[in-house]
């Protein structure tokens, strides 16, 4: 007997602002049930009623289906009284409560919007700004939940009535499309002077013609402004590095299509995919050497940064200029991303000679995301545009909500609730009061949205990070310090969502550790509650302090004077005539902190070997060492590993090979490789005797210093040739963009303990 039946479920996941309220409308409409379905502040409510067999149906069909941008995460049923209603309806929207409804990261434009931007006999023919429920803003734009248009930057933009049809048909695919706006009734792109004048005429064709006179354009896109210039015109490209007094690092370019793309870089589809997926990150690809690119858009770099159009805009612009251009963070270096109109103007007017900007607020500051691929997976270097807010879940409770303060650089925070993580966007290196007010704007921003008050707070040890005094500030919570490269560990078991134990190596820059010293090249045997060191790269001085992380040849005379090698015939000596004293603060140690830092270790052979003296980023000397290597090499320098409860890795051993490399001839890119490979056979030597003694067979590779996939691949293959199983990031970065998620996760297990 197919009795009727009333049900009420809830859905949980990312699935509001997506469409997924019209599916259900469609699908109860098509299966002929009544009942009603709508948005609150945990996710979406339906009530269904009608035959027992066709609700069943339905309840099937919602766990298989859905819009595509929609992540369903749980579903929960319960039965309850039919009512008798004969009709299904959309409802409004509840309010009330504690909210915990995920917001939809900013998604790249569908290709059913593409037509319509295309065909000429649309109405959004040529509109900047067309959307559905299946693109288009989201998280940028969004200001509370339910997600609902007063609670976003459209508030202001009044629907017209072709536009509210479109909105109120449950049939049409922009039902309740939030941003959903016409040339009539929404934004309006305006193209500006450097002084904030009008610049008449059609503000794309201006921006174009700007482009191609090799003006710098500002361009306001989802998350801040971009500074763009033509990527093949040498002078303009040198006019944006001199005027954003960014030195060497290189620039990100945008292309029109894949094609484009791969007459530029060498694209395999694990590449083509990631470049073409909703979330549209920076991909870094190996170049072409034929690539026409100006010298100045990523000097004496083997890889480029590329990215196809997100936005309706970014397809107008690069149509009408359909060369590749330079598009890099609207902002003097160091400082965080413009994205309100005034503040751009003010900030940017030094740089740009134009702006291409609109008039629809950007309420979050959100940088582009940097994705590479390793071994076909995702490997994040910046997890931001794209990715944020939609959490990171892991297989376990947290007790309490917990706020994660991150690090210091490359920094995120966190807040935690449930098994849910909210990694935060990209916020930067926390070294001016710009990015300090980006960072607690952002924590008060993710606290009202996902409706988390942290009872417990995670930092790192180091007491002069400002993400640890801003902990430190705070009242009424429990304060969980967290040891910067237990974090790191923490973060990759969390990433690959295994609880530990687990060998790992984290190599980095720099972080301190329990013992009062600067670690950066550890072996630990970690969970996500505790950890102990069982090895490390041997301490060498840190002449200068951070002194020598600007300059890594201080690091090379540390590392010179520690194995004995050191001659005044080096080159690298010649070149710093200043060298006697920078060994004797070495010999001295009094402004010499000692440092495991596997990355000064990057610096002091990137040095020796004549690749840079001198950095004006951070890694630079080591991303040029990895882009300097041969790949063909096979050969690596050897490493000696001694100790009995705490091992003592020498990397003064990959100094010596390489200096004694040079005086025989050997070129910098072998001696470049044969470093790597060394270092790479190191970690595996010292994790198969670590594994021997501890019977974890589980090794978590993470720190910044993993994103040189010349090691990863390296070090990957060796520990699975020694039957180890290696673990990698793929949800979040190895660097310190990650911190925030191992914080959170060590503070979880802590107070679940």
């Amino acid at each position: 007997m197919n009795d009727v039946v009333r049900n009420r479920v809830r859905v949980e996941g990312v699935v509001q602002g997506v469409g997924f309220r019209p599916y259900v409308h469609s699908l109860a409409t098509d299966l002929r049930l009544a009942g009603h379905v709508g948005n609150d502040v945990h996710g979406v409510f339906i009530e269904v009623e009608g035959p027992s067999d066709a609700v069943a149906r339905f309840r099937s069909a919602l766990g298989r289906g859905g819009p595509p941008l929609a992540v369903v995460e749980r579903i929960e049923v319960r039965g309850i009284a039919p009512t008798g209603e004969t009709s299904f309806r959309i409802v409004d929207s509840d309010g009330a409560g504690a909210r915990t409804a995920l917001v939809s990261a900013d998604t790249a434009t569908c290709e059913d919007c593409l037509r319509e931007l295309r065909d000429p006999g649309d109405r959004r023919f040529g509109y900047p700004f067309v959307n559905c429920t299946h693109c288009g803003p989201r998280f940028t734009i969004v200001r509370e939940v339910p997600y609902d248009r007063p609670g976003t930057t459209m508030s202001g933009f009044a629907m017209c009535p072709r536009c509210a049809r479109e909105y109120h048909d449950p049939a049409d695919r922009r039902f309740h499309a939030q941003p959903v706006c016409c040339p009539d009734c929404g934004p309006r792109p305006r193209l500006l002077d450097a002084r904030g004048e009008v610049r008449p005429g059609d503000p794309l064709a201006g921006a174009a013609a700007a482009l191609a006179r090799g003006e710098v354009l500002a361009v306001k896109g989802l998350g801040g402004y971009h500074l763009a210039v033509d990527a093949s015109d040498e002078d303009a490209a040198a006019a944006l590095r001199a005027r954003k007094h960014r030195e060497d690092k290189p620039f990100a370019l945008m292309v029109v299509d894949e094609w484009q793309a791969a007459e530029l870089c060498l694209l395999d589809e694990a590449e083509r995919r990631l470049l073409g997926s909703r979330r549209r990150p920076v991909v870094l690809l190996d170049r072409r050497p034929d690539a026409l690119v100006a010298p100045s858009v990523a000097p004496g770099n083997r890889q480029l940064g590329v990215l196809l159009p997100y936005t309706p805009l970014h397809h107008l612009l690069l149509a009408a200029f359909p060369r590749p251009i330079v598009l890099t963070s609207g902002n003097v270096s160091d400082e965080p991303i413009a994205h309100v109109d005034e503040d751009a103007l003010r900030r940017l007017s030094g740089i740009a000679d134009a702006f291409l900007t609109h008039d629809r607020p950007i309420h979050v500051r959100t940088d582009d995301s940097v994705v590479r691929v390793f071994r076909r997976r995702p490997l994040p270097v910046r997890r931001s545009r794209g990715y944020v807010p939609e959490p990171v879940t892991v297989p376990w409770e947290f007790p309490r909500p917990v706020l994660a303060c991150g690090a210091e650089l490359k920094n995120t925070f966190a807040l935690a609730r449930g098994r849910r993580v909210f990694v935060s966007q990209h916020i930067g290196d926390l070294e001016n009061a710009a990015t300090l007010r980006s960072f607690t704007e952002g924590i008060a921003h993710f606290r009202r949205l996902f409706d988390i008050a942290p009872e417990v707070v995670a930092h790192d040890l180091h007491p002069e990070y400002l993400s640890t005094k801003h902990a430190l500030d705070l009242d009424e919570v429990d304060l969980v310090g967290v040891q910067h490269h237990h974090a790191h560990i923490a973060s990759c078991l969390a990433d690959n969502g295994e609880p530990g134990p687990v060998l790992g190596v984290a190599f980095d820059g720099l972080g301190l550790g329990t013992d009062g010293t600067i670690w950066g090249g550890e072996f630990l045997l970690a969970d996500l509650a505790d950890f102990r060191r069982l090895g490390h790269l041997a301490p060498v001085p840190l002449p200068g302090g951070t002194t020598a992380i600007r300059q890594p040849w201080r690091t090379a005379v540390s590392h010179l004077v520690s194995c004995g090698a050191l001659r005044e015939d080096l080159e690298v000596l010649r070149r710093n005539a200043n060298w006697p004293d920078v060994a004797a603060l070495v010999r001295d140690g009094r402004h010499a902190p000692l440092t495991s830092s596997a990355g000064r270790l990057f610096d002091a052979v990137a040095a020796v070997l004549g690749v840079r003296d001198v950095v004006s980023y951070e890694g630079q000397a080591a991303i040029e060492l990895e882009q300097l290597a041969d790949r063909s090499e096979r050969g690596g320098y050897p490493v000696s590993v001694t100790g009995d409860d705490v091992l003592r890795v020498d990397g003064g051993d990959l100094v010596r090979g390489a200096v004694e490399d040079l005086d025989a001839g050997t070129p910098p890119a072998t001696a470049a490789a044969r470093f790597h490979n060394g270092l790479a056979a190191a970690v595996a030597e010292v994790c198969a005797r670590l594994a021997g003694t501890t019977g974890v067979l589980a090794v978590a590779l993470s720190g910044g210093v993993f994103q040189n996939m010349l090691l990863l691949q390296r070090t990957v293959a060796l520990l699975e040739r020694r039957g180890l199983r290696p673990l990698v990031h793929s949800r979040v970065p190895p660097n310190d963009g990650g911190i925030s998620l191992g914080q959170a996760v060590v503070a979880g297990a802590r107070d679940r303990r």
